[in-house]
């Protein structure tokens, strides 16, 4: 029984050794005792179990003691166990940095490879492609990256950079050769007779990389290109704008003015020589010097930036034009073939600013100052203030336009031609001002009340410039203007003086007033200074002769009524109480004679007076003027002074003159 529950014992040992410790649910103390328990139950009256019970418990305690010790040094084992996952997992950290610090050097160190690298794609095409093909171009992007990145390891002294800069050195060499071949080809293409130099410069526009390349690479080849194209461009357009400058003049009217074409100076002279002349098919269209006609139209946004003038298509025709149109002509080609110089410039040459402008003026400048030249003599020798008017307005609007587009290239050239114009503009209209105030009125001729030709003239120049000057105002404009204004008031005046009868004189002044305001109502404004002074002149004037022609047939009703008027508002009235005769004259006279007077009077008025419009607004202002005065008339003899006159009765009523009056209203 001992020896049965020893080995029970031991067995129970080995099974608690192979137990999975992760699956026991109870202590290894209580799994002992149980296991003794059940052997000794079963042998409980056996006297030697008792003993062996006794050993048994010594046996206890002995596996008790055994198991705590393996379980010590399992609990040690799990101890050390987790020391060297730690350290697996250092070392597992340790790798992995070690692999990334690898994979950072492997990435730099690839393209660094990559970059030094000149494959032999590179090598054939730059050497054997032509340089029109997309293919040349990225290559010459990749060979710019190459030679970019030598460079750069170049001055951190790498030295595989010296392993590849003798082919990078041999194939950008290459490459500046091809380019510099075929951008001179494109600019030498541009001097052959005929061609249209725009067409090379877009292809060139389409390869700006390799002027790029160029000034990056090799400088100086990029000097000799651009001081190429600079000569070549300069040529040209010297040799365009000269020619075509040279063959608009011929298509230019014959007749111009000069100094004689003055506003003050007798017409006779100019009338004679037109006289000779007056068969010159050129003289059907041609534009006299104060009118401006349909030159205006130069300035409308549609003619302003219209196609330019073929000379040769305006010979064959026999067109002749003012010089106006030809400056128009001019200058806008130049606007356009200016604008597109400079974006090209810009654009190709990479220059921005202030580089912009003198690159731009090194090509054009010749050609700008032999504009200025050609101005310059043109002006010295011009007496046509609208033709220099016009041109300072066109100037003024292709400056509007270059400004819009936002090009500076011509900005110094339109404030020189400015410079030119203006002052001349000046002094033709101070020449002008100063022939009418030294005209003399007894050496223009004979009389006459109708419009005078001075006055004309200064009518349709002076609505010309005024409705010009109403887009860009200038007050020095204004002010020669106002000057002129003043002399030719002066000048109407003097020539009215020279009329013998004050109805004369009125009816001088009233035509030219309303000839003159009509021209200017035309194409000026209506609050125009110019317009608002004729106004009041012409009013003034108006009312003068009304007074004038009533005077004769209805003076004496008129002299009473005013008499009688200034004597009621003094309370005087009594002292015509004694004027029954001429009452009574004054009422018959008027009612027998009225009807012919009025008729009489209204077929004068129209006869004196070139505008039938003008001459039935004076006709109706007299016969309103009438009424008034005879119903003053009726109010005088009205008064308790003259109640008791028997002629009173033979009055003509108010309303019967007013229905008859408007029978003799013309209609016009």
């Amino acid at each position: 029984s001992l020896a049965t529950a020893t080995v029970t014992a031991l067995h129970t040992e080995a099974d608690i050794a192979n137990l999975n410790l992760g699956e026991l649910d109870i202590t290894t103390d209580e799994f002992i005792l149980d296991e003794v328990d059940i052997h000794i139950q079963a042998n409980l009256e056996d006297d030697l179990v008792k003993e062996a019970l006794k050993t048994g418990v010594d046996l206890r305690q002995y596996s008790k003691q055994r198991m705590e010790g393996m379980l010590s040094g399992f609990q040690s084992d799990l101890s050390s166990i987790s020391s060297e996952i730690q350290t697996l997992q250092q070392q597992s950290v340790s790798m992995n940095v070690r692999l990334k610090n690898r994979q950072a050097v492997r990435s730099h160190l690839s393209q660094l490879v990559d970059e030094l690298v000149v494959p032999g794609a590179m090598i054939s095409t730059i050497l054997d492609s032509p340089v029109t093909e997309q293919e040349f171009l990225e290559q010459l992007h990749e060979l710019n990256t190459k030679i970019n990145f030598a460079k750069e390891l170049s001055f951190r002294e790498t030295l595989a950079c010296s392993d590849i800069q003798d082919i990078v050195d041999r194939l950008k060499l290459k490459a500046v050769s091809k380019i510099r071949e075929f951008i001179l080809q494109k600019i030498y293409s541009f001097r052959k007779p005929m061609t249209n130099y725009q067409i090379p410069q877009n292809t060139l526009l389409k390869y700006r990389f390799f002027y790029q390349f160029l000034l990056a690479n090799e400088r100086t080849v990029a000097k000799e290109i651009r001081d190429e194209y600079v000569d070549t461009m300069s040529k040209i357009y010297y040799s365009y704008f000269k020619s075509y400058s040279g063959r608009l003049l011929k298509v230019q009217y014959e007749e111009v003015a000069d100094k004689d074409d003055l506003m003050g100076v007798e017409d006779t002279a100019k009338k004679d020589i037109l006289h000779g002349f007056f068969s010159k098919p050129s003289l059907k269209s041609r534009n006299t010097i104060f009118t401006l006609g349909q030159r205006g139209a130069i300035l409308s946004p549609a003619e302003l930036e219209g196609p330019i003038l073929v000379p040769h298509t305006a010979q064959r025709g026999d067109s002749r034009y003012p010089y106006e149109t030809l400056f128009r002509s001019q200058h806008y080609a130049l606007l356009d073939n200016g604008c597109r110089e400079y974006l090209f410039l810009s654009d190709f040459f990479m220059v921005a600013g202030n580089s912009a402008l003198d690159l731009f003026n090194s090509i054009m400048g010749k050609t700008l100052s032999m504009f200025l030249k050609s101005m310059s003599t043109y002006v010295s020798d011009c007496y046509d203030s609208i033709a220099v008017f016009l041109c300072i307005h066109i100037i003024l609007r292709f400056r509007a336009i270059t400004a819009k587009r936002n090009i500076p290239a011509l900005d110094k050239y339109w404030e020189a031609v400015l410079e030119l114009l203006w002052p001349r503009f000046e002094l033709i209209l101070e020449m002008n001002i100063s022939s009418i105030r030294n005209t003399d009125p007894q050496k223009l001729g004979v009389l006459d009340t109708r419009p005078h030709y001075i006055t004309r003239r200064y009518a349709e120049f002076s609505s010309a410039i005024v409705s010009i000057n109403q887009t860009f105002p200038n007050e020095r404009t204004n002010a020669l203007l106002g000057q002129l204004q003043i002399e030719v008031e002066n000048f109407v005046l003097k020539m009215a003086a020279e009329f013998p009868s004050r109805r004369d004189q009125l009816i001088f002044l009233i035509n030219n007033y309303d000839m003159m305001l009509s021209v200017l109502m035309e194409r000026a404004a209506d609050d125009s200074k110019e317009v608002e002074g004729f106004q009041q002149l012409l009013l003034a004037r108006t009312q003068e002769f009304i007074e004038e022609i009533l005077s004769p047939p209805f003076g004496g009703m008129i002299a009473f009524v005013k008499e009688a008027e200034a004597l009621m508002e003094k309370g005087q009235l009594d002292r015509l109480k004694n004027d029954e005769a001429r009452i009574t004259q004054l009422v018959r006279g008027f009612s027998s004679t009225w009807k012919q007077s009025v008729e009489a009077m209204s077929q004068d008025v129209m006869r004196s007076f070139t505008n039938f419009k003008n001459g039935t607004s004076i006709i109706q202002g007299a016969l309103t003027q009438l009424i008034q005065y005879y119903h003053g008339f009726h109010k005088v003899l009205n008064q308790p002074t003259f109640r008791s006159l028997a002629v009173r009765s033979e009055l003509i009523n108010l309303h019967h003159l007013m229905v008859e009056v408007k029978k003799h209203k013309p209609n016009f």
